[in-house]
């Protein structure tokens, strides 16, 4: 018996030693942690339990313990964060540079496969140089399950991945999949194709980071969620955003304490600028209002026109998305209409109220915006709100015109519950321009032009652009004190608990991508 413990402990011992020391320095020298070091770091201590340690490529002698791809480079299995189960597979750079063969995938898939069984997030850490190109087919076909996998599993439990390092060609479809991409500054890549193919066929010269770096895909793709400046912090804001997410689209998201912000009420009074065409920070709104003032972004550094992200009422976790004043005025573009898209899904999804806090002028004019499909892109947040059947609230803080009113989780969208501040403006377009076409005449026959154009312009906000003829018809529940919102909020919240919509029958819709 002994001897055969003294076998098995041998063959883990030079399995978990991964590519050996010389690769693990190699590893350490580029700043990254070996797969192991980082289930380490990123699990709760002593809850990983390994899966498929002993899988490899041609064994055919049992005695055969040679070096050959130890653990076929990716490390899978299961643990717990916060005390809550997690699936996760890690690959291991050290191994053939955590290339992608047959049995890499088949072990990737297995814990797919049971965390969609078990009900629970699955997590990834990719740092790969690719498909192993000597497997052939066989690679390619593993990505295929994959890929087939994360669709399968979309919507249904919590996908989360974290680019470690290379993630190149076919590779980088899996994480496009889910739901959340985080990347680390200096050490993480995304890419179809690298620098040399790029130089190659088009003659431009771009580097790695600058083509697929954390802050390229943080700032200009949208194709990452999160930005960390290293891998700790990067584990840090995971546990973050899992604090708000449940196991599964059956489950409800934790609940914890409720706990009054850090920032008083009174502050929503002065946090407007009077003049309603300066800019302010609505994140200063938000924070007013949600637990302990803590608000945890998303894609902070895309799209910045608008905000998204998670918090908490009374303890309960919600979405929130918001135009941005400060930023374009706020108004809806291509990118902007994607990023809230996608989060208003996701929250939907997985049983998350999503609160709207609405400062939109419309959407972005222009030829580029057009010939780019704005009508496709602002089509999907329509259709996004549309869809979802999690609570849905609205507050009108200032301006909501034109077909981005509607689109802001408007009642005719079958939002739940609309709450205005009393110097909202909902009107078909701004005060400036409808004024020029309802008082054209008057405007033009004035012995000061000008003046009455101002006159007129004033006259217009105060007898149609105000949010008592939306709420004279209803569409508009409640024109609140700005101190009160957060009572409003929670108090729908409350309401709604038990909401219920019945919707035909169909096997999808088919959202305007």
């Amino acid at each position: 018996m002994q001897e055969s413990i003294n076998l098995l402990n041998e063959r883990k011992a030079m399995l978990q030693k991964g590519g050996g020391d010389k690769r693990i320095e190699a590893q350490h020298s580029k700043g990254k942690n070996t797969a192991r070091e980082r289930l380490q770091s990123l699990l709760d201590p002593d809850s990983f339990v390994e899966l498929d340690l002993f899988v490899q490529t041609g064994l055919e002698d049992a005695n055969d313990i040679g070096l050959n791809n130890p653990g076929e480079g990716v490390v899978t299995g299961y643990g717990t964060i916060g005390g809550r189960l997690v699936y996760i597979y890690a690959q291991d750079f050290t191994v053939a540079g955590g290339s992608l063969g047959e049995l890499h995938a088949a072990k990737i898939c297995k814990v797919m496969d049971l965390a969609l069984k078990t009900g629970a997030p699955l997590i990834g850490i990719n740092d790969s140089g690719g498909a192993r190109i000597q497997e052939g087919v066989k690679a390619l076909n593993g990505f295929g399950e994959i890929f087939y996998r994360n669709t399968i599993a979309s919507g249904v439990i919590p996908q989360i991945s974290l680019i470690m390092g290379p993630c190149a060609g076919g590779a980088v479809y899996s994480p496009a999949i889910t739901d959340f991409i985080f990347m680390v500054e200096k050490t993480s890549q995304m890419f179809i194709t690298g620098p040399q193919v790029i130089k190659a066929v088009t003659g431009e010269d771009v580097t790695v980071e600058a083509l697929g770096g954390a802050q390229s895909h943080n700032e200009t793709s949208g194709v990452a969620h999160f930005k960390a400046a290293a891998e700790d912090d990067c584990f840090k804001m995971l546990h973050k955003l899992l604090s708000f997410l449940p196991a599964n689209n059956l489950s409800d998201p934790p609940q914890t304490e409720s706990v009054e912000p850090l920032r008083a009420a009174d502050e929503l009074l002065t946090i407007l600028p009077e003049n309603p065409n300066k800019p302010y920070d609505v994140r200063d709104v938000i924070k007013c209002v949600v637990d302990g003032s803590d608000f945890f972004e998303v894609q902070e550094s895309f799209a910045k026109n608008a905000v998204i992200g998670f918090a908490r009422l009374a303890g309960r976790s919600v979405g929130i998305v918001a135009n941005q004043a400060k930023v374009m005025a706020g108004v809806l573009d291509i990118d902007s209409s994607d990023k809230i898209a996608r989060f208003v899904r996701f929250c939907d999804c997985f049983n998350i109220p999503i609160i709207t806090f609405v400062d939109v002028p419309g959407f972005l004019p222009g030829v580029t915006q057009e010939h780019n499909g704005i009508i496709r892109h602002g089509a999907k947040v329509l259709y996004a709100y549309s869809e979802a059947t999690v609570p849905k609230i609205s507050v009108i803080l200032r301006k909501a015109y034109g077909g981005s009113y509607i689109a802001m989780s408007s009642r005719s969208l079958r939002g739940d519950l609309a709450f205005a501040w009393p110097m909202a403006e909902i009107a078909v377009m701004g005060p400036e321009g409808a004024a020029n076409i309802v008082y054209r005449k008057e405007i033009e026959a004035a012995a000061d032009p000008a003046a009455e154009r101002s006159a007129r312009i004033e006259e217009y906000r105060k007898k149609y652009s105000n949010p008592y003829i939306a709420a004279a018809r209803g569409w508009v529940d409640m024109i609140i004190e700005p101190q009160e919102t957060r009572n409003y909020l929670i108090n729908g919240l409350l309401m709604l608990a038990n909401k219920q919509e019945d919707r035909p029958r169909k096997k999808h819709g088919n959202i305007p991508l």
